[in-house]
């Protein structure tokens, strides 16, 4: 008997406590239903979730909590049934507050049986509307950054599972590589690596990296869809979970290919103003070197006339004489050379015989192509006169036939054709005259074609070529006038062509008439005494009488006294006046005299007058002539 009465105690205190954790649960409303859906209790969560008092829903039915729409559809019914049926209904959906407003509702039904037989429903219902909120403003942070990574057309972004396959594809990754994603994703990333980068195991060495060292990030060569290549900057980032389990990897590439080549042409523009910075102190150099070197010519140059006229008829001596006269005036070509290398030399530009001017350049180069090459040259009768500056023409040739000689390393040949021609349209619509200089050589490849002309561009090893001899010819050609062009192919040879306009036909006196012309006093300033002589024996040649002094302000007071016809004076001397300010100076005082200056190099020449004759030193017999018979004109 009393241990009956102590387990009915027992159980008493059991169901006490069990309502009681019931009630105090404030998280879930628990409440029961008989088998007809009406509410038999009601705990304190049903009364914060739902707003109603255990007085207010006691004794009414359970669909109360649902939407209209929802009671229209028999959904109370349903759940009901399919509790009795199955032993248990779960669902998610709108329910009703108190208030009329709405929550999200997690809900659980359990049919409830004693005996066997089913004695109501056991309602569980949480207010999950806040994790819903949570869990939709993920799934749209989600969808925004799906969007956000799909929408970047500047860079592919992508992932790869941990052997390298791509798993998912943006639009970036079709414009930068043009794989559409159902091409490329289940494909191994290798695939946008050159060949010899696979080859060498490029692909699984970046990856890695990215393990080891949290991070991979490059810039190099990849290759599109179609083959092409694009320079890009590469970045790739192993994916974790929290575990630190590896998900994969995330890469990011993009084209950086524009950015590379501005990179590129700045350097190219730093080298090539570091090579303008050391051209501008070579022409400084070379400057004054080619003033003292042409003024030692002069004195060769003017003696080897005396050296003709003592030698007379003997050819021993004539011969010696010849070579002394060649050497001179090749060193005076090597001394214009040298200044239009350096940008010191000024244009002259005059009538030109272009044939004489072409055999003058197969003199100096037959020698110098070497027996494996062959010249050939080709010119037009009549040919048209142009107007140039001869030695900036033998140089344009000069560089033009040595470039074609250095493309044919196995020998060849080159020829020189100039023709008469009529352009009939564009700008420069007229006569010209066509040289050509054609190689058999190895060709210019296409890529670098648009370069030829730059300057310091060039294909040639280090120490075997500056890049500035097309520069020199480009520069001629428009200078004077007139346009150059090339033409080439792979393994077949290259053309340049330098058009010229037509120029007027000179007249120019001959040597005869020019020295039955000359004389008069010829007022000579020299202020070197061995010029000096040179120069004034060559005057004397011509039939003048010569005075000579050795500064400006001497030749300013020998012209007060009477009888000088023409000044004849050199640019550079010493003191306060040089040949230019006494140009000057005789000009004011003296308007109606002529006056002729030389020089081996001076850059106050290139600012002189365009009134003042400038003959350019070392000067031969014929050339000191006709530059003193154009005064009297």
């Amino acid at each position: 008997m009393v241990q009956n009465v102590t387990q009915q105690r027992s159980l008493f205190d059991s169901e006490r406590r069990f309502r009681l954790l019931v009630e105090g649960v404030v998280d879930y409303a628990i409440y029961m239903l008989d088998p007809n859906g009406i509410i038999t209790n009601w705990n304190t969560g049903a009364k914060r979730i739902k707003g109603y008092e255990a007085g207010e829903v006691i004794g009414r039915h359970f669909k109360m909590f649902y939407l209209p729409e929802d009671r229209e559809a028999g959904m109370p019914a349903r759940s009901l049934a399919i509790a009795r049926e199955k032993g248990k209904f779960e669902t998610e959906g709108w329910r009703l507050r108190k208030d009329g407003t709405k929550f999200l509702a997690s809900i659980v039904i359990d049919a409830i049986y004693e005996d066997g037989e089913l004695i109501g429903f056991a309602k569980i219902t949480r207010d999950i509307t806040e994790q819903s909120k949570a869990a939709e403003a993920l799934k749209d942070s989600e969808r925004h950054f799906r969007l956000l990574v799909n929408g970047v057309t500047d860079y592919a972004l992508y992932m790869l599972d941990p052997n390298g396959i791509v798993t998912n594809w943006n639009a970036g990754g079709l414009r930068i590589k043009g794989y559409r994603p159902e091409e490329i994703i289940g494909q191994h990333f290798s695939c946008f690596y050159s060949p010899a980068d696979q080859a060498a195991g490029r692909p699984a060495r970046a990856l890695q990296l990215a393990l080891e060292n949290g991070r991979y990030e490059e810039e190099g060569w990849r290759v599109r869809k179609d083959g092409t290549f694009f320079w890009a900057s590469v970045v790739i980032d192993p994916i974790r979970d929290d575990d630190d389990k590896l998900l994969g990897f995330a890469k990011i590439t993009r084209d950086i290919s524009e950015r590379r080549e501005a990179q590129l042409n700045l350097e190219k523009i730093q080298r090539q103003l570091a090579e303008s910075q050391k051209l501008d102190a070579l022409g400084q150099l070379t400057g004054g070197v080619a003033h003292d070197f042409n003024n030692l010519l002069m004195v060769i140059a003017g003696h080897t006339h005396v050296l003709k006229k003592i030698a007379g008829n003997d050819a021993k001596s004539l011969r010696a004489v010849q070579a002394i006269e060649t050497a001179t005036q090749r060193g005076a070509s090597l001394t214009r050379q040298l200044l239009t290398f350096a940008r010191r030399q000024s244009v002259n530009p005059q009538p030109i015989d272009l044939g004489s001017s072409i055999h003058s350049v197969r003199e100096v180069l037959d020698t110098g192509l070497g027996s494996a090459v062959r010249l050939h040259i080709d010119l037009d009768d009549d040919l048209w006169p142009v107007t140039a500056d001869p030695a900036e023409l033998e140089m344009a040739l000069v560089n033009l036939i040595v470039n074609a000689r250095d493309a044919m390393p196995g020998g060849g040949s080159v020829s020189v054709r100039a023709s008469n021609i009529h352009i009939d349209n564009g700008a420069r619509k007229g006569d010209h005259v066509a040289i050509e200089v054609r190689d058999t050589g190895v060709g210019i490849p296409p890529d670098i074609m648009g370069n030829v002309f730059d300057p310091f561009f060039t294909t040639k090893p280090t120490g075997k070529g500056t890049g500035l001899g097309l520069s020199q010819v480009h520069g001629f050609a428009h200078q004077a006038g007139g346009t150059v062009a090339v033409a080439s192919e792979l393994g077949k040879g290259t053309t340049f062509t330098i058009c010229l306009p037509r120029g007027q036909s000179g007249t120019a006196r001959t040597e005869e008439e020019i020295r039955s012309m000359a004389s008069g006093t010829v007022l000579l300033v020299e202020d070197n005494p061995d010029v000096a002589t040179a120069s004034a024996g060559l005057l004397e040649q011509l039939g003048y009488s010569v005075r000579w002094v050795s500064d400006a302000e001497a030749a300013l007071k020998e012209l007060e006294r009477d009888g000088i016809d023409l000044v004849f004076s050199d640019i550079v001397m010493p003191g306060k006046i040089d040949g230019l300010g006494l140009a000057r100076a005789i000009k004011r005082k003296h308007p109606g005299l002529p006056i002729l200056l030389a020089t081996g190099y001076s850059e106050a020449a290139q600012n002189a007058p365009a009134d003042f004759s400038i003959l350019r030193k070392p000067y031969r017999l014929h050339e000191l002539s006709r530059a003193l018979s154009e005064l009297s004109r």
